[in-house]
This record gives structure tokens, sequence and C-alpha cells, in this order.
């Protein structure tokens, strides 16, 4: 039996002490602790690493700290567009949407593309139409309404800037949320879910949805699931990356999370980081951004939560 082990993120960007007051970084703990546990929890019944970070991402998008689902930011007409990706270790199947709305939990149809269709990515309404006949829920506008999003989007609505999950101005902008993990039997699998950048127009797509890019798993490597700048991440195929340079060069985990988000993103201006782990159970959290929301639990070991950088 195979050590079972769990990391999540909440999104990446400028996150230091200055920009959380006591009560903030205790709520958003609690919160990064609860769905971690909740992921861990189904790995130590038995379940699959499917499962288990389905369970995870689905906590973060209930929860409306985070940039995914409830959480979910206004896009320039006011609506709400969310993307999300699940992959596979052991078949290597995927399944991801983008640009749905209304969906309560895009995790949930990301999966259901990935099991109960012949298709990896679907978008829109016809992705929204598949949901319907999957029986998934839907939520209606006022679900995903969120006061604090709704202002941020005020501030930029009549202009033409799109803002990311984190700046020093706006702490309460969270973010992409992922998970990745390794079940019982060794299989990994990964999983994300975004609701973009706020006041993004023309449906505009980022990395988290893309196999490739912001999610990906192999069993003969790693899982991985990815946050920050997107066009960055998309043009550089961060996760796929990562697998690469452990499938062809030979590198651990570790070191091939540094090469990719520490120098190859960095040299050209990505920001960000990503949560990884092995079918050892071996985990990595990397990124070059102020601070990530993160968790992991392995084993039984106690939970990790951390935000800002050590």
């Amino acid at each position: 039996m195979h050590k079972t082990a769990i990391a999540i993120h909440g999104g990446a960007g400028t996150i230091t002490k200055a920009s959380l007051t006591e009560e903030k970084e205790r709520i958003y703990t609690a919160a990064l602790k609860e769905a971690v546990e909740a992921g861990h929890s189904v790995l130590e019944k038995g379940g699959s690493a499917l499962e288990a970070v389905e369970e995870a991402v689905r906590h973060l998008e209930d929860c409306p700290l985070f940039n995914a689902g409830k959480g979910s930011v206004f896009t320039k007409e006011g609506k709400h567009e969310m993307d999300a990706a699940m992959m596979d270790g052991k078949t290597l199947e995927a399944g991801a949407v983008a640009g749905v709305k209304s969906i309560k939990n895009p995790i949930k149809l990301a999966r259901a593309v990935m099991q109960h269709s012949e298709h990896v990515l679907l978008s829109g309404y016809g992705a929204e139409e598949f949901a319907r006949n999957q029986g998934l829920e839907f939520a209606p506008e006022a679900y995903f309404f969120d006061k604090l999003r709704y202002e941020q989007w005020l501030e930029v609505r009549d202009s033409e800037a799109i803002i990311l999950d984190h700046t020093e101005k706006k702490d309460e902008k969270f973010g992409t949320v992922g998970a990745v993990a390794v079940d019982q039997a060794g299989n990994v699998a990964a999983a994300t879910s975004t609701g973009g950048m706020t006041n993004k127009r023309y449906s505009r797509i980022g990395d988290s949805p893309i196999i490739g890019s912001g999610t990906y798993a192999n069993n003969r490597t790693c899982a991985v699931s990815c946050t920050g700048h997107g066009e960055y991440f998309m043009r550089a195929v961060v996760a796929y990356d990562v697998s690469c340079l452990m499938e062809y060069k030979g590198c651990t985990l570790q070191q091939a999370c540094e090469e990719v988000v520490m120098k190859k993103l960095v040299k050209f201006g990505g920001e960000g980081g990503l949560i990884a782990v092995t079918a050892a159970g071996e985990i990595a959290m990397p990124f070059n951004s102020e601070g990530m929301y993160r968790a992991s639990k392995v084993a039984d070991q106690d939970t990790y939560v951390g935000i800002y950088k050590k």
C-alpha cells in the first residue's frame, strides 16, 4: 500500500504579512486546512486520487474566499465565466471546461467530461448543455455574487484594465484553486478550478483548463496544478514541463519544479506557483511570488498550511 498525500493551493501573488490582518489570516488558514483534510480523508478511507482532488477543490469552490465557483470574479459584462480541469495519472485521461456559467461546481463538470464523454475540453453553452444532460447542479446568478468581488469590478469596469488574483492594493483578490494527490494504489491525479481575471473580455481563457499548462498528471512522474498569470503558464507549458524534466532528464520533483517556476518563468516575467506530488508521496509547492495559499497532508503527519514565503 502506497503512502497517501495531498496538496492544495488557493492562489499566488502579492500576499504579505502586511496585507492580511490576523483575523483574515486565521480565516484563510482554516479554509485551507478544512479543504486539504477533506481530500485526505477520502484517501485514508481508500478512495481514489481523483475522488480526493475533486473533494478538496469542491470545498474551495464552495468557499467565497477563493476565485473559483462561488467566489468567482466578475467579467467585463458583470458575469461569471469559470474554467476547470481534472486529469488521471493512471490512464492519462483528462476532462476540462472553459467559460461556463451558472455551474455550481465546475470541477464536477470537468470530471464528467473526462468520464462520460469522448472529449477532453468543452466550452460555453455546449459544456452547460452537457452538464444538464449529466444532471449536475446549477446555481442562480445571486449565488455567485460577492460584495468584495463586485466592488473590485466596479473600480475597473469602465476601463480596459484586467486584474489578477492578487495585487498589493487589493489583498482581497484570491485566486485559482487546485489539488494534487496520490492514493493507496499509487495513482496520482490533479484538479484545477478558477474564475479567471476580474474584468476579463472576449471570453478569455487561462491556463487552468489547458491540459499540460495549468493541469497535468502522470503516474510515471507527478501530478501538477498551477496558479498565477495564465498567459505565461500557457506559453511555458508549465505543468507538462515539470513532468518532462522528470521523465526525460531524470530530475527529482523538487529540481524540476525549481527549474520551471524559479528560473524559466522568472526569466520572462511569469508570476505564480504550483503544487505537485509524485506516486511516492513527495510534495513540492514552489512559487516565485510574495506568497501562495497552500496546504498539504502526507499519510498520518500533521497538516501543513502556508501563506507567505518562509
